[in-house]
């Protein structure tokens, strides 16, 4: 074991004990009691940014359900106003010439050929009126069970943004008791980083949108252990982006993700950990960070730990970190 490895092992193993302070949320989230007991504070910000995701899924389903909600009305509504002057046109013939009378129809029939003939218009005239009326009748439905479910569709929205909103709230209150305030990754904003990251494949998602637990069931190139798909799947994003440095997913013990399989550290050269001591490896813990936060949605990645900073999808900006480990030597993402 290099001296590097082992420093990044026994640094990794308390890199966020910050987290683990035992507190209570000032207010809970939807999904939630106001006085989350026997939580700690990482257990209680896992479950909100796990809440905020699925909203934002569920939001971005729901804008997609009335696209094709509005597909169907204006289809619906075209075929409706197609068939109502052709209803009206059949009601004025009623009304001009009165119902069609069968029998005294049939018994003008001048020969039993005639009288057959007659009998099937008769029938036919009747299936296109009789159709005619039905279609007109289904398209009137369908008109207004599409703008039913368009309403809902909105409603939905609206409930599912204001759970984003409470979400992130949430964990921006969490994020103060965690300490340092509010803060912004200056090396990040200040240009020192690709204007553009490449884009991640997305990662699979539940039927409501969200990312659900996974289990640590698959093997861990970094180092012999095991991770979630979730997270081999962002490994293989990062490194097809060009990110190939040394990098620690999978470790035993401790708390947090890493045992879970749910969580990586990307060096900032090729073997071993040391800080950030020249522009190229900042640069590389740059754009390596801006690529992770770019793709947050795409590769369900719960925080982002770089350069004294961390980042959560649901506060939405950065925040000052005090752990154990600054993290000036390394990239850490934990993935939901």
């Amino acid at each position: 074991m290099t001296a590097g490895f082992r420093r990044w092992w026994s640094g990794a193993t308390a890199a966020l004990l910050t987290l683990a302070l035992l507190v209570t949320p000032a207010s809970a989230a939807p999904g939630g009691t106001a006085d989350e007991k026997g939580d700690d504070l990482s257990a209680v910000m896992e479950a909100t940014n796990r809440r905020f995701v699925a909203a934002k899924g569920a939001v971005e389903l729901s804008r997609k359900n009335q696209q094709k909600l509005a597909a169907q009305l204006k289809t619906a509504e075209t075929r409706r106003d197609r068939l109502i002057p052709e209803v009206n046109s059949i009601a004025r013939e009623q009304y001009q010439a009165g119902a069609l009378n069968a029998a005294g129809f049939l018994l003008n029939a001048g020969s039993s050929d005639d009288f057959w003939n007659k009998a099937i218009s008769l029938e036919e005239i009747n299936k296109l009126h009789d159709g005619t009326l039905h279609e007109l009748d289904d398209a009137i439905r369908t008109v207004a069970d599409s703008k039913q479910k368009i309403d809902a569709e909105v409603r939905n929205e609206q409930n599912q943004l204001s759970v984003l909103q409470k979400q992130k709230d949430a964990a921006d209150q969490q994020l103060d008791l965690l300490g340092g305030g509010t803060g912004i990754n200056r090396t990040i904003t200040e240009g020192f980083v690709d204007a553009t990251s490449k884009d991640a494949a997305p990662a699979p998602r539940n039927a409501g949108g969200g990312f659900s637990p996974e289990a640590c069931n698959q093997p861990d190139e970094t180092t012999g252990g095991c991770v979630t798909k979730r997270t081999l799947h962002m490994y293989e994003e990062v490194r097809k982006a060009g990110f190939k440095r040394f990098v620690g997913c999978h470790r035993d013990g401790g708390p947090f993700e890493h045992p879970k399989g749910r969580a990586c550290d990307w060096s900032l050269q090729k073997s071993g950990f040391s800080s950030a001591h020249n522009d190229d490896m900042m640069r590389y813990g740059n754009d390596l960070t801006a690529f992770l936060v770019r793709n947050a949605d795409e590769l369900g990645i719960y925080y982002v730990i770089w350069y004294k900073q961390i980042w959560f999808p649901a506060a939405g900006d950065w925040h000052a970190y005090h752990g154990v480990s600054d993290h000036t030597d390394h990239v850490h993402v934990s993935l939901l």
